[in-house]
């Protein structure tokens, strides 16, 4: 896994954990918290509906306050009239009132007087409350009578839960001995209920059966939060239990706000991501991604002269900065080394060969130094002049006689001297035969790979016109053409090439002053062509020099042919490039227009691989 997928994956792990906090953050802390706030406002819900309890209980109790201090009230305990009853018990009275029961009770608990009506027809309700003679002796507010207290809450009747308050019985002006006391009722109806909750400002429910657990329990739904409590009698007793239902808005809009909160949290992070991988792809990743890549390849043995060329100030930047430096110096390292190694090599192959061929010449000089002397020293002269005058003398003679004893004589020594000379020319032969070997090895040594290298041509030129004597350079315009650069890095063998182009050069220098002009121009192009096996690269070397002649162009390779003096040059430069672009499996040509007009020089190398692509 490469560092972009390392990088994309951990900031895509970092901000899937970061939503995943923030969802749970939403669950744990803010739902709950919005459920919280809902069950608080249940709860206050309930409040205002025990207040809203509590003050119409208080308006009952004010109206039995006003009825117990009444003076009229106070006469009627004291004195029973069928007056009072007829002029203030009635239906109208129980309706103005918003009352169900009114109760007179004397000190004793005895009613006085107990009536109970219907407030929607004003017809006569039976309520076991007022349907007895006195209050039942457990009554709790028995202890009110004589104490002169009011009181006020619930009670359950046969017909029906009813709130109850009550008031002691003066004399109208607040003072006086209490009497007893005046008690209203009225029934908690459904009217009575909404009524209630329209003053809570709460959705009221009431169940006349009490909670079994508890005096309040909240429940949570899908659309509201319902809060019951029960409420107790004047007993103490729990009595009946009213249900506030709140509807879950803060839940809904909380949920809403949420849910766009964390769609704009996670469109956040992912713009975020993205940005961020972005910015890392271009700031970070793409130029290490390069880098990498430009080691890999140079670490493969790709084109040493390829450069990075990042810009900008980062560290990246500079490391790239540094890595090309760092492979220009290695590229100039190798280059050195290989020319050096090319020339020790070129040394030793020479060494070797003056080794080998003095070994194999001293013998064979002392050979034919014997050989030399051997025939030298042969009476050929003396046999010579023997004849002649043989021929001269008469026969019989004893000159004669002589003359033939010389000849026999010499003509032994010539047989010997030939059958010596003879062994002589054998060992020669064996010698020459030796040299001839040594130099058939020799000369398959120089057939061995070169070493090849990555160049760019427009370099290559550079370093070749590093390597020319000065005069030839001075007298020179070089010029790369374009297509140079476009070839791009191609494998050849470099020191080879680099050789071959110094012979060029030097020559075409010398054309331009055999032109008889000081200064001329050479010009470079190059072009990748196609072969049947691999590619070939075609270099093209053209100068405005003398040129040279139709019958000349195929013999300029020859070995010792030259236009030039004989006392500067001895025609093995054109013939040593012809058989090192042959060693290389290439090819070279010559073409003029003919003296006067120039000449040019085409060179055809294979290509093993391109190295790169060609620059555009």
């Amino acid at each position: 896994m490469n560092i972009r997928t390392k990088m994309i994956s951990l900031l895509a792990l970092l901000f899937t954990v970061l939503i995943v906090l923030e969802i749970a953050v939403q669950k744990q802390v803010l739902m709950p918290s919005f459920a919280q706030l809902e069950r608080e406002d249940a709860e206050t819900s309930m409040k205002r509906i025990g207040y809203a309890l509590d003050m119409t209980l208080e308006s009952l109790e004010l109206s039995a306050s006003d009825w117990g201090n009444w003076a009229d009230v106070y006469q009627f305990v004291q004195s029973p009239k069928a007056a009072f009853v007829d002029a203030n018990i009635t239906p109208a009275a129980f309706k103005q009132l918003k009352v169900n029961a009114i109760l007179i009770v004397d000190l004793h608990g005895d009613y006085v007087l107990s009536s109970a009506r219907n407030l929607d027809t004003g017809e006569l309700l039976d309520i076991d409350l007022a349907a007895r003679n006195a209050l039942p002796p457990d009554f709790p507010w028995r202890d009110n009578l004589s104490e002169g207290k009011s009181a006020r809450g619930l009670l359950r009747t046969n017909k029906g839960i009813m709130m109850i308050a009550a008031a002691p019985v003066l004399d109208g002006s607040g003072g006086g001995q209490p009497l007893g006391m005046v008690l209203m009722g009225r029934l908690l109806t459904l009217a009575q209920v909404q009524m209630i909750g329209a003053q809570a400002q709460a959705d009221l429910a009431m169940s006349r059966d009490p909670l079994v657990e508890g005096d309040e329990l909240i429940t949570e739904g899908a659309a509201a939060t319902q809060v019951a409590k029960n409420f107790r009698d004047i007993y103490n007793r729990p009595l009946m239990s009213f249900r506030v239902a709140v509807p879950r808005r803060i839940t809904e809009r909380g949920q809403g706000a949420v849910t766009y909160a964390s769609l704009y949290l996670i469109a956040a992070a992912v713009t975020v991501l993205v940005l961020l991988v972005v910015a890392l792809n271009r700031i970070v990743l793409k130029p290490l991604a390069r880098v990498t890549r430009h080691a890999v390849a140079i670490g493969e043995g790709a084109d040493l002269g390829a450069q990075l060329n990042i810009p900008g100030r980062d560290e990246i930047a500079m490391l790239a900065r540094e890595f090309d430096r760092m492979v220009e110096r290695v590229a100039d390292s190798r280059r050195q080394l290989v020319d050096q190694s090319f020339q020790a090599g070129f040394a030793e192959l020479a060494k070797g060969v003056l080794h080998n061929l003095g070994n194999a010449m001293t013998p064979l000089g002392v050979r034919l130094s014997k050989l030399g002397d051997r025939l030298r020293d042969a009476p050929a002269g003396e046999v010579e002049l023997a004849f002649a005058a043989l021929s001269a003398e008469s026969a019989g003679t004893t000159r004669r006689a002589d003359l033939e004893e010389f000849l026999r004589l010499a003509s032994r020594e010539l047989a010997a001297s030939v059958k010596e000379a003879q062994a002589d020319v054998a060992v020669v032969q064996r010698q020459s035969t030796i040299v001839q070997t040594a130099l058939t090895e020799l000369m398959r040594s120089t057939r061995n790979a070169h070493v090849v290298e990555s160049v760019r041509l427009p370099e290559l030129v550079a370093q070749t016109l590093e390597i020319v004597p000065d005069a030839a350079r001075q007298r020179l315009v070089v010029e790369s053409d374009e297509s140079l650069r476009k070839v791009g890095a191609v494998q050849v063998a470099r020191t080879v090439l680099r050789l071959i182009l110094q012979n060029l050069i030097i020559n075409a220098a010398d054309a331009v002053r055999d032109a008889g002009r000081d200064r001329g121009v050479l010009h470079f192009a190059a072009e990748i062509v196609p072969g049947e096996d691999s590619e070939q690269l075609h270099l093209h070397c053209k100068d405005d020099g003398v040129g040279i002649s139709a019958d000349n162009l195929q013999r300029v390779f020859d070995k010792g042919f030259s236009t030039k003096s004989r006392d500067t040059n001895y025609g093995i430069g054109l013939h040593w490039c012809a058989n090192a672009i042959g060693a290389l499996g290439g090819r070279i040509w010559a073409a003029s227009d003919g003296p006067g007009l120039g000449a040019s020089m085409h060179l055809m190398l294979p290509l093993p691989a391109r190295s790169s692509a060609p620059n555009t």
